[in-house]
């Protein structure tokens, strides 16, 4: 069968979104016909080029009520068509001799979000001359994006697009209202690039997997064009924005962009209903929502014979995406956020699901997390060589929930016996596992930066939460990663049950502890939030909180609103965490009382 996958927009522009080439590898293998695209970093780049912008530039329309920083912009709009195809070139890493171009002199136009730019010789001294120059175009670049979002769309981002929108979307109105207003000048753009790709493949299925809420509207544009205007085709929809907001989905009207919606692993649902398409009866739908003829939902759950083990999932397959259309972007001075936004990763799994799966706060009920199944050491250096083949990079984003020490200790060894240059990074746990011998394997063979929870940095509640850690270990682990040469970013939530103000300062205290014994390199917090599938969203009143009432949505239902009795202002407690954490990575106010933050 001919296939087309389909990451709409927008996900990270320094590298695609994974799910598209595991699908992709693994229906080759089944014999079938598969193209795969990623719309946003084409849109992008049709954007960001000197004919793209030519054409905004057109079609604004600028009033007295404009903000004055926006005017500018539209003055200056002739040296931002001149030089915007040679910064994407730099971006690309095509023209790395422009850093210092870029870095010296007046050659890019500047416009509001350089106002916020930090010290060059304080944020880059360590870093040089590339790194200051891509972070001086991302903020050219951002301001082009600010500039579009104030006057041609107002729900395009760089890395996602109407996220607000779909955030919380229990019913379907607000996006369907905001689908009815005209097209913008992008989304011309990206129904032509859908025009483009569905002329090449000439699919049968056309697959859009939605990993964020920042690619639903793109979801839904794209599809609403496929069912108009090549109604012999199938679309279906997945990824992991469908797999945890949509496991109640009850409103029809969603049947009209999508015929079918897969929920969980793509790879047993491609599978059957691939094989439903074509008549085979042999292998129902699997976890599978479509419309009856009656227009009633019909949902189809996982059999037995759906299974397939994660260790026969072939390696992903990047190609036919536009790998040297990816830009690097730094947005921030700080070379662990750096990661995230700089650099071609190729990204792989080294296990499915978490090998602990019993955090309060996470989704474990639900099988991407309590599905655990962890590749063999060989198995994943065998996917590694392949892909350097393929891509020419040995990079390597393994996006597990939790790596297991374990494993990662073999495929250290690994790595190293089969004389591997690669460079990599992960998640894990910060438990006792990671001792100095292994931190120095992981970083003999290549590891150069791990992310973790440390969560709520306190010990009564690491325990409440059933983290499974402790601080003193975690201030360990981080210290072994760090002695090893490899940098430490923590994930830390407030605002959790029971989690008073004080306890979260005092977690605070624990972070500043560590930035000033320098275990810890980079660090931010997340205001925690409830879900259907966690441990706490199940039975909230075993972590103090009791539900607010609300009605089940008919379309997206994850987070839950609660209370547990605090008077908290956590807008107010969230920007000194902010505040704080932001100066603890760049040396500053080590000395200060945590509260003090408070106040300011």
């Amino acid at each position: 069968m001919k296939i087309l996958l389909i990451t709409p927009p927008l996900t990270q522009l320094n590298t695609p979104y994974p799910a598209t080439p595991y699908l992709k590898g693994f229906l080759v293998e089944e014999g079938h016909q598969v193209h795969q695209a990623d719309l946003g970093i084409e849109l992008v780049n049709r954007l960001f080029s000197r004919e793209g912008l030519q054409k905004l530039f057109q079609r604004v329309v600028v009033s007295r009520q404009t903000p004055a920083h926006l005017r500018q912009l539209l003055v200056d709009q002739q040296q931002y068509i001149h030089s915007i195809d040679a910064v994407m070139r730099f971006l690309q890493g095509l023209e790395p001799t422009l850093a210092t171009r870029i870095c010296h002199g007046e050659w890019l136009p500047q416009g509001e979000r350089f106002k916020g730019m930090a010290d060059p010789d304080w944020a880059f001294g360590a870093l040089g001359t590339t790194e200051m120059a891509k972070h001086m175009a991302t903020l050219y670049i951002e301001d082009l994006a600010d500039f579009i979002q104030a006057t041609i769309d107002p729900f395009f981002e760089l890395s996602r697009y109407a996220e607000h929108l779909c955030l919380r979307l229990p019913h379907l109105k607000p996006l369907l209202t905001a689908l009815s207003k005209p097209d913008s000048l992008l989304d011309e753009w990206l129904l032509e690039l859908l025009e483009e790709k569905m002329r090449t493949s000439d699919p049968r299925l056309v697959c859009f997997s939605i990993p964020f809420p920042g690619n639903l509207m793109g979801a839904f544009r794209c599809s609403r064009h496929i069912r108009q205007h090549f109604p012999e085709v199938t679309v279906a929809w997945g990824g992991g924005y469908v797999t945890t907001e949509l496991r109640q989905l009850s409103d029809p009207k969603v049947f009209d962009f999508a015929h079918f919606i897969s929920l969980d692993d793509g790879e047993p649902a491609l599978r059957a209903l691939i094989s439903y398409l074509e008549g085979n009866d042999d292998l129902p739908l699997c976890q599978t929502y479509h419309r009856a003829t009656n227009g009633q939902i019909l949902f189809h759950p996982k059999q037995p014979g759906h299974s397939i083990p994660f260790k026969q999932v072939p390696a992903p397959d990047y190609s036919d995406l536009p790998l040297h259309k990816y830009i690097s972007l730094i947005e921030v001075a700080n070379p662990m956020h750096k990661l995230w936004s700089d650099g071609r990763w190729n990204k792989l799994i080294l296990a499915h699901g978490c090998y602990w799966a019993k955090c309060a706060f996470c989704d474990t009920s639900l099988p991407y997390i309590n599905c655990f199944e962890a590749l063999p050491a060989s198995q994943i250096c065998d996917y590694m060589e392949a892909l350097m083949q393929q891509t020419g990079s040995s990079g390597f984003h393994f996006t597990d929930e939790a790596a297991p020490p374990r494993l990662l200790r073999e495929l250290s060894r690994e790595i190293i016996e089969r004389k591997l240059v690669v460079s990599w990074w992960t998640n894990i746990r910060f438990e006792k596992t990671f001792d100095a011998d292994l931190c120095r394997l992981m970083a003999r063979a290549g590891c150069i930066a791990v992310s973790g929870g440390i969560e709520v940095a306190s010990n009564r509640l690491l325990k409440y939460i059933n983290k499974g850690v402790t601080v003193e270990q975690a201030f360990a682990t981080a210290e072994h990663l760090t002695e090893s040469g490899i940098m430490v970013h923590a994930y830390l939530m407030y605002g959790f049950p029971t989690q008073t103000e004080q306890e979260t300062l005092e977690g605070l205290e624990s972070v500043r502890q560590m930035f000033e014994a320098g275990v810890l390199q980079s660090a931010f917090w997340h205001r925690y939030a409830m879900t259907l599938h966690s441990p706490s969203g199940q039975h909230p009143h075993d972590y103090g909180a009791d539900p607010l009432s609300q009605q089940t949505g008919t379309f997206a239902n994850n987070e839950l609103a609660f209370t547990d009795h605090q008077k908290i202002d956590f807008e107010r407690l969230g920007q000194a965490l902010y505040k704080a954490t932001y100066n603890y990575m760049h040396g500053l106010c080590l000395d200060w009382p945590v509260r003090k933050w408070l106040s300011l």
